[in-house]
């Protein structure tokens, strides 16, 4: 381990791999409500990179090349795959799906029982909701987050209803609702968000590329 400096605080149970750099003021492995210090184990892999003020719970397993802005918050049990980013002042909330490559931009909020496919992108200040009726009596039984196919983009301060899958490679334009469960390929737009068109029909307005997305049989 390779730390920045030695204002931080690793609780019990914290297994970080070699390489990691961690900031001023991090906390890891801090126990959830109703848990012990070192009760549940945290695993982060090789080389990650901690910036100042980021909060992880106890209880997650994270991959390889970890790497958080500052101010990020990372709630309990979570599932995080390698190469995987989250952005300054974003919060990932517990028992969610990362995999890997996904990245998180700034001020994103990813709720739990939210799943994210490999290299899904969710741009800044994201909002998935999981509650159709707040405060309900009964909301226990069917909170369920948003589902977002592998490589799949989320554009900046769009807000996805709960329970919402957006296909693989498809494109979300920035400052949308999503009611709706959005195709694979699909780009859509709007509140409520409709498909306009397929991410095959967008062109580069500068001319660098034909097209800005590998065609259909090219994985993402």
């Amino acid at each position: 381990m390779n730390p920045v400096s030695l204002n931080y605080k690793l609780h019990l149970g914290v297994e970080m791999g070699p390489g990691a750099v961690i900031g001023d003021y991090c906390i890891v492995g801090v126990p959830p409500s109703r848990r012990s210090d070192g009760e549940l184990l945290t695993v982060i892999g090789p080389d990650a990179l901690l910036r100042s003020h980021t909060v992880i719970y106890a209880g997650n397993l994270i991959g390889a090349r970890f790497a958080t802005g500052h101010g990020a918050l990372v709630r309990e049990e979570n599932t995080i795959g390698d190469d995987v980013s989250i952005g300054s002042h974003s919060i990932i909330e517990h028992h969610v799906t990362l995999a890997n490559g996904v990245r998180v931009h700034s001020g994103a909020f990813i709720p739990e029982f939210s799943v994210l496919e490999e290299g899904a992108w969710i741009g800044p200040h994201v909002v998935f909701t999981n509650v159709l009726h707040p405060l309900c009596p009964e909301v226990s039984k069917c909170i369920k987050g948003a589902t977002i196919g592998a490589g799949a983009k989320i554009g900046a301060n769009s807000t996805l209803l709960p329970g919402i899958v957006v296909g693989p490679m498809a494109l979300v334009a920035a400052g949308s609702v999503v009611v709706h469960d959005v195709p694979a390929r699909a780009v859509v737009a709007g509140n409520p968000a409709r498909v306009i068109k397929t991410i095959d029909e967008l062109g580069c307005p500068w001319d660098y590329v034909a097209h800005p997305y590998p065609p259909e049989n090219t994985l993402p």
